[in-house]
């Protein structure tokens, strides 16, 4: 009889607490609230003007003419001339968030944002809401704006994937053409037209080979070079004054043989490499070879590889682009209903994490989620985070509220009752139960006896 006592008055103070919950919730506004006394005006406009910031103000009222929504046109700030938005304020409570882009009035709403702890040394709760901007682009709000940056600078990371787009540059060079091996050359003679030839290549040895004097180094000559010895070859032994003249009919092989390298115009289209960064840090590209690439950035390693590619050819400029990123990934577990991988297609949060995780389970202790992470040199490190103030809809702006990385681990742990609770299930039905399976434990709540 007492427990049935005891039971009731705990129901009507639960009763009690969710009255009086209901009732505070009703009476707190969601909009900013004004000042002025015209409520039963559908509609107030005003200007205000500051030292700061001349700004158009509108404030529209609900039917009943209470809780009004408050709108904000700034127009570019008087002090810095920024029409993007700036660290200047309005006043103490409405910041200068500026949106060029629309001209749609911005809304403000009662709530919380960073500028909320600049006075506190503790979490904002909603005791310490106030006007904060909130719909920017009306019915576009889904778009959301362009934000920064993900990262200000990319650096490339092992399984991206890289293609090198070249281009000719048909630049003129300071240089003579020196000859090389696969080039075709034609010689004529004035003193004896006997020993002219046509389509002469160059052998892999760097030699050509022809009538009366053999073979011939020319691998490395400029044309010139390569007359006058020719010449002094033929005048000593053979012809009196031959008077040799050297054509490069087909030069530039090394570019033609790279261009075919990486030619395709039949398939994707233009003269492009697609590589990936291996797990060793390099790209491997034709000609060059192995060239490091981890942590470099898409200039830096344009740099590397075009000086690189300037070693053995003139007349190639190589620009890289990213077609696609390394799969970033992070691993939920415990108590979650979806626990496994999951791959970040953008910047995500702790809470985003467990909605994607399909929520958290009953006995999850998101007081005490443990997130864990591997630093830039492979450490271990590890923090503990409490959310439960966030996802129960107490604490509107939460610390522990994370961007999560690539490879972080986040574990959701049992609750101190639920790890009490199983322990005492697998005691009694792997144990007691298992020894004893005829046998029951019943209590009696009354006489809080068991029998």
């Amino acid at each position: 009889m007492n427990c049935r006592k005891i039971l009731n008055i705990s129901l009507l103070a639960i009763t009690a607490v969710i009255v009086v919950i209901v009732s505070a919730s009703k009476r707190q506004g969601t909009f900013c609230s004004s000042q002025s006394s015209e409520t039963n005006s559908a509609e107030n406009f005003s200007t205000t003007s500051t030292a700061d910031e001349q700004v158009s103000t509108s404030v529209i009222f609900d039917a009943n003419g209470l809780e009004p929504c408050f709108y904000q046109v700034p127009e570019a700030c008087l002090q810095c001339g920024s029409v993007n938005g700036c660290s200047c304020h309005l006043n103490s409570n409405v910041s200068n968030s500026i949106n060029p882009d629309s001209e749609l009035p911005q809304k403000y709403i009662r709530g919380v944002d960073q500028d909320s702890t600049r006075f506190l040394t503790r979490e904002p709760t909603w005791k310490d809401a106030d006007c904060v901007p909130w719909e920017t682009f009306a019915y576009g709000e889904y778009v959301g704006p362009h934000r920064t940056p993900h990262v200000a600078v990319y650096r490339l990371r092992v399984g991206d994937q890289i293609s090198f787009n070249y281009l000719l540059t048909r630049t003129r060079t300071a240089n003579p053409y020196r000859i090389g091996v696969g080039d075709i050359l034609q010689l004529t003679s004035g003193g004896d037209p006997t020993i002219d030839r046509n389509n002469i290549q160059v052998l892999s040895d760097g030699t050509i080979s022809l009538p009366l004097i053999g073979t011939v180094d020319a691998e490395g000559m400029t044309v010139g070079q390569l007359a006058e010895t020719l010449n002094a070859r033929y005048d000593k032994k053979f012809i009196k004054e031959p008077a040799i003249t050297i054509q490069v009919v087909t030069g530039d092989i090394v570019i033609k043989d790279l261009r075919d390298a990486v030619d395709a115009r039949a398939g994707q289209g233009g003269q492009n490499a697609q590589v990936e960064v291996m797990p060793d840090g390099t790209i491997r590209l034709p000609l060059i070879g192995a060239v490091p690439a981890v942590g470099l950035s898409l200039d830096e390693i344009a740099a590397e590889v075009n000086s690189r590619y300037a070693l053995h050819v003139h007349g190639i400029f190589v620009t890289p682009n990213l077609v696609r990123r390394a799969s970033s990934v992070i691993y939920v577990l415990g108590q979650v209903n979806k626990p496994g991988r999951q791959e970040l297609s953008g910047p995500t949060s702790l809470m985003q994490a467990l909605a994607t995780a399909e929520n958290w389970q009953n006995g999850g202790n998101l007081r005490q989620i443990i997130v864990f992470r591997r630093d830039h040199n492979w450490r271990l490190v590890a923090t503990k985070l409490d959310i439960a103030g966030a996802v129960y809809g107490r604490n509107p702006h939460p610390a522990d509220e994370i961007w999560l990385r690539h490879g972080d681990i986040v574990l959701v742990p049992q609750t101190p009752i639920l790890r009490f609770s199983q322990g005492v299930d697998l005691y009694l039905r792997r144990t007691v139960y298992s020894i004893f399976p005829q046998q029951q434990l019943v209590f009696n709540f009354d006489t809080f006896r068991t029998f």
